[in-house]
């Protein structure tokens, strides 16, 4: 039966009303909140990212976008970020035809001579097989940092040893993943190739490199030769004689560069390497460095740190929706890199947390992902014109990173989605909260401090909003302080 016109209308409006009711009476939920001031624990650094690769193509772009980019990550108006990790490239041989992704072919600092064959005329000593012009690009990002970052933390890496050095004769593995591919016997010359490059470009650009880091992700099944990166396996026993002949070559050289091992992939691969070093191979490792590309065992390695009194960094990771389609305003991966970094902050207790690839490339086709914070398009010519897009995950990174600031002491609290950090005076309490769900929360937070919320969620990006309360699929910073004063979110830091 076809009911009249008006009667049609007021059931649509009755029905519009009815769904928008359900969608608004999701029921808040009040959460207690309870850091414990009284046990802070480890002295945090501060947060940054490897260089490796967008630096390498971004460092050549006109000067208006790649200061941009800086201003975004390391300026004060940004992220506020202190760390870079720089890439120590391997290098493919030169007659090798390109087949790593955009940006991560990193040039070596070696020489082939003219008329040169075979994989054994590299000598460490002769300055006419050192390449200095090399790298630029990558290169242009430590004299920005520098600038722009008052007291930086630098780290150099490695993902793989030059093409001559390697067993298959390229830097992205060994025929087999479970290989190891740096040729036998040539821990002391790849030791000499990294501590160099330490020595010169802390020199060419008044930098130092307080860590270098010889392997990465090395106990995996990740690096074969028909990879698309850089990377080298090597077994517990092969990382061991690369840490000891590294740190003879830094301590060759004068250099108080200490190394970090073993940038492993997750924290239960890092307990097997660990287990498997000698004593005197343990002794020689300054930083401790774990990824947390998977969870299991995360407070074992915080226990290893602990136990050792080595500080212990997570110094590798970037945590997207698996399967969430390329959505620069999107929440769903803002929010699963959010939780990560808290449960992070948490279960390792780490001095520094550091981001994989701050910049990624933009997917033209497809569902694309949302890997990076940033997002352009890596394979235009430098000249541009370059579409910089910040994502939502951005945003969640300055939840953490424009608050929990270096010198500032992770406390405990017994919300797991809450991450706390007292400063160093004891007067400001932060807690990054993340409401994954549809139900808001309000928060109930410790007796004698005054609150500040900032907020990220669809809506806002890093905004100061009212009152406590933190609303469905959002991040929150509470900024606690003793005493009513200045709005602390109002000045950022």
């Amino acid at each position: 039966m076809r009911r009249p016109r008006s009667r049609r209308v007021a059931a649509c409006v009755a029905a519009l009303c009815l769904a928008t009711s359900a969608v608004a009476q999701e029921r808040t939920v009040s959460i207690t909140i309870r850091p414990a001031v009284e046990r802070p624990s480890t002295v945090f650094e501060g947060w940054g990212t490897a260089l490796a690769w967008f630096a390498h193509v971004t460092g050549g772009w006109p000067e208006a976008d790649r200061a941009r980019l800086a201003d975004l990550f390391y300026g004060a108006d940004g992220l506020g970020w202190t760390i870079a990790r720089y890439n120590i490239g391997g290098g493919n041989a030169a007659d090798t035809p390109a087949y790593l992704r955009p940006g991560a072919a990193i040039p070596g600092f070696w020489r082939q001579p003219a008329g040169a064959t075979g994989r054994d005329w590299w000598r460490a000593d002769d300055a006419a097989m050192w390449d200095w012009s090399q790298d630029a690009n990558q290169r242009w990002w430590l004299d920005a940092i520098r600038v722009r970052v008052r007291e930086p933390i630098f780290e150099a890496f490695s993902n793989s040893p030059p093409w001559f050095m390697t067993v298959s004769g390229r830097v992205s593995g060994a025929e087999k993943g479970t290989d190891d591919n740096l040729r036998p016997g040539f821990e002391r010359p790849f030791a000499n190739y990294m501590a160099r490059v330490v020595d010169e470009l802390q020199h060419r650009h008044g930098i130092t490199f307080r860590t270098l880091s010889p392997v990465n992700e090395p106990n995996t099944d990740y690096w074969f030769a028909k990879n698309t990166q850089e990377g080298a396996h090597w077994s517990p026993a092969r990382q061991a004689m690369m840490i000891d002949a590294t740190d003879a070559a830094l301590k060759t050289r004068g250099l108080a560069t200490v190394i970090a091992a073993p940038d492993e992939t997750n924290s239960h691969l890092f307990l097997q390497d660990w287990a498997a070093y000698p004593v005197a191979t343990r002794a020689r490792v300054g930083q401790l460095n774990v990824h947390s590309y998977g969870t299991v065992n995360q407070t074992g390695v915080r226990d290893v740190a602990r136990a050792s009194g080595i500080k212990l960094w997570m110094s590798e990771n970037d945590t997207p929706l698996d399967k969430d389609p390329q959505d620069f305003e999107g929440m769903p991966s803002a929010l699963a890199f959010a939780e990560h970094v808290v449960l992070d902050l948490k279960r390792l207790e780490p001095a520094a947390w550091v981001f994989w690839q701050a910049t990624e490339n933009t997917a033209l086709s497809g569902p694309g992902s949302n890997w990076g914070l940033v997002k352009a398009d890596l394979r235009v010519p430098a000249a541009g014109p370059h579409d910089i897009h910040v994502t939502r995950k951005y945003w969640a990174m300055a939840q953490f990173s424009r608050y929990i600031r270096p010198g500032y002491r992770l406390v405990p609290v017994d919300d797991l989605d809450t991450a706390g950090a007292l400063s160093p005076d004891g007067r400001t309490l932060v807690l990054v909260h993340v409401n994954g769900g549809i139900n808001p929360r309000a928060l109930s937070l410790p007796r004698g401090w005054h609150a500040q919320m900032v907020l990220t969620d669809r809506s806002h990006t890093g905004s100061c909003v009212s009152g406590t309360t933190v609303p469905a699929r959002a991040i929150a910073t509470l900024l606690l302080t003793r005493t009513i004063g200045k709005t602390p979110c109002a000045t950022g830091r």
